[in-house]
């Protein structure tokens, strides 16, 4: 236990002197695949090495590969970094190495869910007895809550999917709006349920499904089990779907299930001052969101959230001889999620919890969308840019045309802003990611980080400018 010891002071140092180094540290990796696989790579030695050598040698090989994803001027996807208290209660979940599967597993880690669950449905504004259940990411979390919707509308149907499966099952019709996530579809995909088979409704500017085009939809699947993915918080926008409306349009039919994909979206329930956004929000019958996004906990949290607990129960448990029951009714979590051996995610999230409190974590969300409020404004009277997004959240699309050159055709715009990214992502300050909104290329900036601060949000402006100059100077469409 000695050399134990010294191992995880050794290890905590050089995790120290990682987080310590990102504020000024060169956002995006600096080692190519091939340096990369060089370091790493070779035969694996027949004997075995000294373990703190070991994790010297893999934290100095790592390190040219990294990306500076935990720190504050990381924009390229909507990835939280991690609160110091949620880092250290994960770093405490791998020493008891506690199995979340079962109660007599791991005691405290199904008490931690119990408690954090509540914490979460109370914070969200949901229904006090929906059922929760910690998966690996937002896919999984969509994946358990359609489950749960699916064998609730079949049963209503007259038919068990667990026992039966899909083969004669009634017709189920799924209802996805045009900008759903590609998560759920997948979760779709993995459902037997397909992605080629849905109803995609189309949806305005901002990406939100129209609601009346919803029930048009719909009005035609009267007859049928139907389940409707809504989405709370587009990806690419930031934008809500209408869910009074969405919810007034499904509660028509006779048998139907709404599901809200809030994956980073769910979180501006927790604040006063965006809760308008999720209006009609708690009417819905499951909700995933992923609290690695925006409650800044570690890898990995996805949370299902459902409104029909004994639904979202038979979606899931499983059994086996040798597992133990509880006596006293305690919560066993493998019956809420696909898995049974699994990390016991509830740790982190009860601690970033407990450390915000309900205030603290209200201000982390309102700031983060002040944030990318300030870096919209940062950018937009700079020659050639055009915010594309009303900027509600925390998302912001910015596209650029050559400054000399504005109205230039589509094309040679979309290289333009795609050379602007490049050149930011190679710059280092920051580091963002590119998408393609309604035909157009364009720059995606996500702010939801913990640390990030006003002079984050400036300096990451000011680089994003001085590389569309740079990228002018050379000639749109030329490369970096």
């Amino acid at each position: 236990m000695a050399d134990t010891r010294t191992l995880l002071h050794q290890t905590a140092d050089l995790a120290a002197d990682f987080l310590d180094g990102l504020p000024e540290r060169r956002v995006g990796a600096t080692a190519t695949h091939d340096e990369l696989v060089g370091a790493f790579g070779g035969p694996l030695p027949n004997r075995g090495e000294a373990s703190g050598e070991v994790i010297d040698h893999l934290a100095r090989i790592a390190d040219p590969g990294l990306i500076a994803s935990a720190g504050p001027r990381y924009f390229g996807f909507v990835i939280g970094g991690s609160l110091p208290a949620a880092l250290a209660a994960d770093w405490l979940t791998s020493a008891w190495d506690n199995n979340a599967g079962l109660y007599a597993i791991g005691p405290a880690a199904s008490v931690a869910e119990e408690v954090a669950a509540g914490w979460l449905v109370d914070v969200f504004g949901l229904p006090a007895d929906s059922s929760v259940g910690f998966s690996t990411g937002a896919t999984m979390a969509s994946f358990t809550a359609l489950a749960a919707g699916r064998h609730r509308v079949l049963e209503r149907a007259g038919w068990n999917v667990e026992e039966d499966g899909l083969i004669g099952a009634p017709d189920l019709a799924v209802v996805v709006g045009a900008e759903a996530h590609v998560t759920i579809h997948v979760s779709l995909q993995m459902l037997g349920l397909g992605r080629n088979r849905v109803f995609k409704v189309d949806a305005d500017g901002q990406g939100r499904m129209r609601a009346d085009a919803l029930r048009e939809t719909l009005a035609g699947l009267r007859d049928r089990p139907v389940l409707v993915c809504a989405q709370s918080g587009n990806v690419n926008t930031g934008a809500f779907d209408p869910l009074p409306e969405i919810v007034a349009a499904v509660r028509e039919l006779p048998n139907a299930w709404l599901h809200v994909d809030g994956a980073f979206g769910l979180w501006a329930a927790v604040s006063p001052t965006l809760r308008h956004l999720t209006a009609g929000l708690a009417d819905a019958d499951s909700w995933t969101t992923d609290a690695h996004k925006w409650l800044n906990v570690p890898y990995d949290s996805g949370i299902a959230i459902v409104r029909d607990a004994a639904a979202h129960h038979a979606a899931m448990t499983l059994g086996a001889a040798y597992y133990v029951e509880t006596a006293g009714g305690e919560r066993d979590p493998y019956n809420w999620v696909a898995e049974s051996s699994r990390r016991a995610r509830g740790f982190p999230v009860y601690a970033a919890l407990r450390a915000l409190g309900r205030d603290g974590l209200a201000e982390m969300i309102d700031r983060g969308c002040a944030l990318a409020r300030r870096m919209a404004d940062g950018l937009r009277d700079a020659p050639g840019v055009t915010i594309l997004n009303d900027v509600v959240l925390n998302q912001v699309l910015v596209r650029f045309a050559p400054p000399d050159a504005p109205n230039t055709d589509a094309a040679t715009v979309d290289a333009f802003t795609r050379d602007v990214i490049a050149a930011v992502q190679a710059d280092g300050t920051c580091w963002l990611g590119g998408t393609s909104w309604h035909g157009m290329a364009a720059m995606r900036i996500s702010v939801s980080n913990w640390s990030t601060t006003e002079a984050d949000a400036d300096l990451s402006a000011a680089a994003i400018r001085r590389c569309a100059e740079t990228v002018a100077a050379r000639g749109a469409g030329v490369g970096v």
